[in-house]
């Protein structure tokens, strides 16, 4: 009967495993995600610093044409007046407007510049930015494959388990989910290490050591609860189901 409740157990733990990996691999999904967006953010940054010296130039270019305009009206107003005073303040005007037409020339052929450079930039950073992310990609999708894996292999172990349970004795069954459940990970049955368990490390009574030894009654550490077995015992359940006894 050890045997085959073992055997239960180690299908058990192998589930649990398999569990367990069901909820890191979605964890390894949502980082390659959070790199991803990180990725967008950096193209989308880059794509938005030649927006805005597109959008700069525009300004410039509107300005000048405005601007231009008003030196055109105002050259064409010189011919109309008559007092020198207000024609030297229209060319002063007007030569004010040209120095800030030439300001604003200035400012776009460095916005060319800067221009160039940052398309440069985004196409350099718009290939690695590909390539990481067609990495990410694949990555993505080994982790998917990974949570197929994972979800295929604890289905299979969990129809391999009901038959198997079948196969222990009701109390006994009943006592280790109980363990099981009480515990939530791990082993509910434990091998003896001395004189103490496995499973907490806690010495027990050497009444409880002897008869886990002796093999005829399966007995529960006193302190956490586990099931107790001696390992050399393992091979000796042809002789007979250990008695279930509560301590």
């Amino acid at each position: 009967m050890l045997q085959i409740l073992l055997s239960l157990q180690d299908l058990d733990l192998k589930i649990e495993a398999c569990q367990q990996r069901e909820i890191e691999i979605p964890k390894q999904r949502g980082k390659f995600e959070t790199q991803r967006k990180r990725l967008a953010a950096e193209r989308e940054e880059r794509e938005k610093k030649c927006r805005e010296l597109a959008l700069e130039q525009r300004q410039h270019d509107g300005e000048i044409a405005q601007k231009q305009t008003q030196i055109a009206k105002y050259e064409q107003q010189l011919f109309s007046i008559k007092k020198n005073e207000e024609y030297q303040a229209l060319l002063h005007e007007i030569e004010n407007l040209k120095k800030e037409i030439a300001a604003r020339e200035d400012r776009i052929i460095a916005i060319m510049v800067e221009t160039d450079e940052a398309k440069a930039r985004l196409e350099e950073d718009s290939k690695r930015i590909a390539a990481e992310v067609k990495q990410l990609e694949e990555q993505a999708a080994a982790v998917d494959r990974e949570l197929a894996d994972a979800v295929q292999m604890r289905e299979d172990l969990e129809r391999q388990r009901a038959p198997l349970a079948e196969q222990v004795d009701g109390e006994l069954i009943t006592r280790y989910n109980r363990i099981r459940a009480s515990k939530k990970t791990g082993p509910a049955v434990v091998p003896l290490k001395g004189d103490a368990c496995s499973g907490c490390h806690m010495y027990n009574p050497p009444q409880i050591i002897n008869e886990v030894i002796a093999g005829q009654k399966l007995r529960a550490c006193l302190h956490c609860g586990r099931l107790l077995y001696f390992r050399e015992n393992y091979d000796r359940e042809d002789a007979g189901a250990p008695e279930t006894v509560r301590n």
